[in-house]
């Protein structure tokens, strides 16, 4: 998809972003290097480059203006899409597609139009550290061939308040 925004980019005459595009936290929690996700997928940035957060609370919010693509049957994850083609993927834990949407609910549907901040997805953090192999959250960003910067944020974040990476597209 990546091709594809680029060409949108270009055809709808969107001028580039000073200072590039803020993703904000999904979820309250610590920020967690994405090479220490014990799924090589992540770890190993197969998916793209990003950050993972160690979760607290119960809800995922939306960590960019845009369109919700994908939900996934089991409601652990989702994609999303900037206005200005930024791709990005929330993947609630490690071992939670097993889980068949046990300790989720959705709160969003597909190709909903969202605002940072907007609720998601929902989690039972207390059902869920019992059930699978680990709760960081990985925040990936899907298009990485479009990036040109990516600057990477460190410390606690508060969901849709607090930024976790910038990026340049």
């Amino acid at each position: 998809m990546g091709f594809l925004s680029r060409i949108r980019r270009l055809v709808s005459g969107q001028p580039q972003l000073a200072g590039g595009i803020m993703v904000y936290a999904p979820v309250n929690g610590e920020i967690v290097a994405i090479e220490k996700v014990p799924d090589v997928v992540f770890a190993e940035k197969i998916v793209g480059d990003g950050i993972a957060i160690a979760p607290k609370g119960d809800t995922i919010v939306a960590p960019i203006d845009g369109t919700i693509g994908k939900i996934f049957e089991t409601n652990h994850a989702f994609s999303i899409e900037s206005p200005q083609g930024l791709e990005l993927f929330v993947h609630f834990g490690v071992g939670t597609v097993e889980l068949r949407g046990r300790g989720f609910s959705r709160l969003a549907e597909e190709g909903q139009v969202v605002k940072v901040g907007d609720p998601i997805l929902s989690f039972d953090i207390e059902y869920l550290k019992d059930q699978v192999d680990s709760l960081l959250t990985p925040v990936v960003l899907a298009n990485m061939e479009d990036v040109k910067y990516l600057d990477k944020a460190q410390g606690c974040v508060t969901a849709g308040k607090d930024p976790i990476f910038t990026v340049q597209l």
